[in-house]
């Protein structure tokens, strides 16, 4: 065999550490929906303070902080406002997925020992700024770089989702009746949910009604604009006895990337979401039969239906039929956006974190009268949380499970 390498290299080399476990201990949401006067920096400091709660540890934990969003140098600024120090940071941003993608980060990190407690956390007064007059809607993601060529025309966020939808549409037949499903069965979920910001009923006929945006989305095709924020606790198993509640383990995780300019799309019906599912399937040892309910990034109606069939809940092509037969619903084959989602519930900004707070939430048993059972009143045991981000430029999928 060869010798040792010269230098310091050739210094004995310790066997690497076993990976450890990683587990969720501690979710909160700060105040949501129509929230006055609170700084976004504020609603981080109290969804912070309510996960730390939820969790039963003391925040001497936490040796790392993940956010994006805010201040010129997140996370550093809002670590700074929590008074926290951290040896281990992440700002990677990327859109609605950031905080899955996030959270694949954090959970590699609590494996491999460079960090034991990892807290992610994000806060906007989106809703409020523009009620205020202190920003304006936002068309577009700027007009630098490659985004330059498309800007001019007029190419919004909106449109880009739009055109993705009608190409799905030319493609497999699927209708507007379908898409609006989605929204009708998103508020049928939030109807029990006291956080969700619009309660009550929709149909089909009531989505096809309302204002155009750009077609085929109407204004019930799309998010709402709230304010809000949440928080998310993970750290290693070593913790765990100590915890306040039952740990919701991190059981497989993944992420993927797929453009920025339209033109560099190769097919509008595919999203990265397939890619990042496939990783995540892989390393939980699942597949989607396994999943008891999915909590899935919802700014549009077509986000949800396509996402589902690229995570493989279905067949390409095939999505339409899928979410018209009611399976969304809490009580359904596949509850899906158990709170309402981004199209009832709350969409202060980059939403990710919030799907990973109620999927945490449902596997503890802690949805109240939205709780999601398996037959014989069972909690679900398998929960899977898709983040997308930009115009299905990036995905993050995080599976968590009881066991």
């Amino acid at each position: 065999m060869p010798g040792p390498l010269p230098g310091r290299l050739s210094a004995p080399v310790s066997p690497a550490a076993p990976r450890r476990r990683v587990a969720v201990v501690g979710v909160a949401l700060s105040d949501c929906g129509r929230v006055e006067g609170p700084t976004p920096y504020a609603l981080h400091a109290q969804a912070a303070r309510r996960a730390l709660a939820d969790s039963g540890l003391d925040r001497s934990v936490i040796d790392g902080f993940a956010s994006a969003g805010l201040g010129v140098l997140a996370p550093v600024e809002v670590a700074e406002y929590l008074g926290l120090r951290p040896t281990w940071v992440d700002s990677t941003s990327v859109g609605g997925s950031t905080w899955e993608v996030m959270a694949a980060h954090a959970a590699d990190a609590i494996a491999a020992g460079h960090a034991n407690a990892v807290l992610l956390v994000y806060g906007s007064t989106a809703r409020a700024d523009i009620k205020a007059r202190r920003r304006t809607s936002n068309l577009s993601f700027g007009a630098r770089g490659p985004l330059q060529f498309e800007v001019p025309y007029g190419h919004t966020l909106v449109a880009k989702y739009a055109m993705a939808a009608r190409r799905h549409m030319h493609e497999y037949g699927t209708t507007l009746e379908q898409l609006a499903s989605v929204a009708v069965q998103a508020r049928a979920n939030a109807a029990t949910n006291p956080d969700a910001m619009f309660r009550d009923p929709i149909t089909v006929e009531d989505v096809l009604a309302s204002d155009p945006i750009a077609d085929p989305f109407t204004k019930l095709h799309c998010c709402i604009r709230s304010d809000g924020g949440c928080a998310v606790l993970l750290a290693a198993e070593d913790y765990v006895p100590d915890t306040a509640k039952s740990p919701v383990w991190v059981l497989g995780t993944g992420t993927a990337v797929s453009h920025t300019t339209m033109s560099e799309w190769e097919d509008f019906t595919v999203s990265p979401a397939g890619a990042s599912g496939r990783q995540a399937f892989a390393r939980a040892g699942l597949t989607p039969a396994d999943v008891d309910l999915a909590e899935i990034y919802d700014a549009f109606t077509y986000m949800t239906l396509v996402t589902l069939e690229d995570l493989g809940f279905c067949a390409k092509g095939e999505g339409g039929a899928f979410v018209e037969k009611g399976r969304l619903l809490r009580e359904g084959e596949l509850p899906v956006n158990t709170d309402g989602g981004g199209l009832s519930a709350c969409h202060p900004g980059m939403r990710g974190l919030f799907l990973l707070v109620e999927a945490v939430r449902q596997l503890r048993g802690e949805a109240g009268p939205g709780q999601v059972t398996k037959p014989g009143g069972r909690l679900p045991e398998v929960a899977l949380a898709s983040g997308t981000g930009g115009w299905f430029c990036s995905a993050g999928t995080v599976i968590l499970g009881r066991g």
